[in-house]
């Protein structure tokens, strides 16, 4: 039996003047699963994501996540109602230590009030505490804790990437969106990103994941969205969709299977 839908677009649409970065897409990601969204540059990969996110209102359709809409909601609306994101550029608070970049993003699912906040009364104390200590936990989970106290500037990149997804992590999300995680990385950092992907959903926690390197969406992902010029061209196993031939066109111009032998 299939798992429930976690998240369904139906016909989103977005338009930047005259270009229509998004044309009535539909698509749904079961809960559980990792689910890639694939296509060549200006597909409309990140304008879905931005969209589904609150950064850009849809022009049309609406995004269904756990039987309610996110129609009008704000990017800090959408963390709180279980969504998190990274972005294809990294964006850290580079003069902040990796454990304060965890705590920024577990404030969604805090409760100290302003009171609090200024005279440091014991219930926000304590959860500052259960912050630090979550963080800490994070930094651990995805192999970055012996950086903790170092600013975000000082991390090699793969490591930025990485606290990213633990920033993210904080959140809670039952809904992991990643724009481009293994962009910039060597092979060696490639498969640990795999492997921390891989244990992120054995946690829980669903992925959606933008990604141009071919062999670890199709190592990786259970099904896969293809998009060309703002409209979907192709849906469903990575091993299927590897061999449609609207998504060779797309990618090669031409009546050849990509290259992405799995590993």
């Amino acid at each position: 039996m299939s798992s429930p839908d976690l998240l369904r677009g139906s016909g989103i649409a977005k338009r930047f003047g005259g270009v229509q970065a998004l044309s009535g897409v539909d698509f749904s990601i079961r809960q559980g699963e990792i689910y890639g969204l694939i296509g060549p540059n200006g597909a409309g990969k990140t304008s879905l994501f931005n969209v589904l996110t609150g950064i850009y209102p849809a022009d049309g359709g609406e995004f269904i996540f756990e039987g309610k809409s996110l129609a009008g909601l704000k990017p800090h609306e959408v963390a709180a109602r279980g969504i998190a994101r990274t972005f294809q550029n990294i964006r850290l608070f580079a003069n902040l230590s990796a454990l304060e970049n965890v705590m920024i993003g577990r404030h969604v699912r805090t409760h100290a009030t302003v009171f609090g906040a200024i005279f440091r009364n014991a219930r926000t104390r304590a959860e500052e505490r259960a912050i630090e200590k979550r963080g800490y936990a994070l930094l651990e989970y995805v192999g970055v804790a012996r950086r903790a106290n170092d600013l975000a500037r000082h991390l090699a990149y793969g490591d930025q990437r990485k606290l990213e997804i633990a920033r993210a992590l904080a959140t809670d999300p039952r809904l992991l969106a990643l724009d481009e995680p293994a962009a910039g990385m060597n092979a060696t950092e490639t498969a640990a990103l795999r492997t921390l992907l891989e244990n992120i959903r054995r946690d829980g926690t669903t992925i959606l994941l933008i990604e141009h390197d071919m062999k670890l969406v199709m190592n990786l992902c259970d099904r896969v969205l293809v998009l060309d010029y703002g409209k979907k061209i192709a849906e469903g196993v990575a091993a299927a969709v590897q061999k449609d031939p609207k998504v060779i066109a797309a990618y090669l111009g031409g009546d050849v299977e990509l290259d992405v032998a799995r590993a």
